[in-house]
């Protein structure tokens, strides 16, 4: 009897430690169970529906991705607002800057309205228009030139596709603490309600669109929308949902990122520490030109942005050095 007891404390330390080890390694097990069982399959899905070369990418190649992403990159984020074959304008515009070595990611948001030079267009006008003028290339020669810096890699997502996506997420977390109602008579009616522990996907598509107040406050609930979509993508639950979600987003998903490169990186971010997203927005002042309204950026605002980016770029600079968005002398 004494030994029977004995084997049991024996196997059940063994299992303590088994299931201990399992908890504290669970971030390489999860990446190891996507590798083997996913990966394969998430890279052919992106290959088919989501990798679009640019011109620039044909012509000069970028260098083949490499398993472990040291050094910061900057992507273009452009959530565009079609509906079927309409044509479409970028309603976001974001300069992201991806620090995976850190787990850190910085988003410059530039106000849809804002105006400026249209490069290839020759011609100023809102920066959203870019987009519609010239697709992904134009948009990011635009933003390339505003900035002052050049960008990596672009990412395309259809807000209406996003929608679909969230459900499939169970949806997200959002800091709504008054009822948002969109009433304008030239605007798609909607109520969000207040203080719900999850919203769903047309809430959230909502939530992004809702534009009867400033396009600075737009463009932050762009900003907190993308945050939260990001957090719950990296919870380890979700892991086995990423082919549904490839598979909803479909041709609503395009970038010129390579997929085995976003398959490295995911991996890599899986296995580090909690991402962290700091978000700033260049503020502007209304303009009125030939009758059309449009956001003319703030000088101060665009510059430090521009040092914002510099400063995130440089690999050399640590964690504990970087310029943050709060930083700005300035009161806004």
């Amino acid at each position: 009897m004494r030994k029977r007891t004995k084997s049991y404390t024996i196997v059940a330390i063994v299992l303590v430690l088994i299931l201990g080890g399992a908890f504290i390694f669970r971030k390489s097990l999860a990446v190891l169970a996507f590798d083997i069982f996913l990966s394969d399959q998430v890279e052919n899905t992106l290959q088919e529906k989501s990798y679009k070369p640019l011109k620039e990418d044909i012509t000069t190649p970028k260098a083949e991705p490499i398993a472990l992403q040291s050094k910061p990159f900057s992507v273009l984020l452009l959530g565009t607002d079609q509906r079927g074959n309409e044509p479409a304008r970028s309603d976001t515009m974001i300069y992201a800057v991806v620090r995976p070595k850190e787990s850190k990611i910085l988003l410059v948001s530039i106000p849809r309205d804002t105006y400026t030079e249209i490069i290839g267009k020759d011609k100023k006008d809102k920066i959203n228009h870019s987009y519609a003028f010239g697709g992904q290339q134009m948009a990011k020669d635009t933003m390339e030139a505003l900035l002052d810096h050049t960008i990596n890699y672009y990412t395309t997502i259809n807000f209406v596709g996003l929608r679909d996506a969230v459900d499939a997420l169970g949806g997200i977390e959002l800091p709504i603490q008054k009822d948002i109602v969109n009433k304008a008579a030239d605007h798609e009616k909607f109520t969000i309600k207040a203080n719900q522990s999850i919203y769903d996907g047309t809430d959230a598509l909502n939530y992004v669109r809702y534009r009867e107040d400033s396009d600075f406050n737009r463009t932050k609930r762009q900003q907190v929308f993308l945050d939260q979509v990001a957090k719950k993508m990296m919870n380890l639950n979700q892991l086995a949902n990423i082919p549904e979600l490839l598979d909803i987003m479909g041709t609503n998903l395009q970038t010129n990122m390579q997929p085995k490169f976003i398959i490295d990186l995911a991996k890599q971010l899986l296995s580090g520490s909690e991402v962290q997203i700091s978000s700033y927005t260049v503020m502007g002042e209304n303009m009125r030109l030939n009758g059309v309204s449009y956001e003319k950026a703030n000088e101060e605002d665009l510059k430090f942005a521009q040092d914002l980016i510099d400063n995130w770029m440089n690999h050399s600079i640590s964690t504990y050095s970087l310029l943050m968005p709060e930083d700005q002398k300035t009161t806004k």
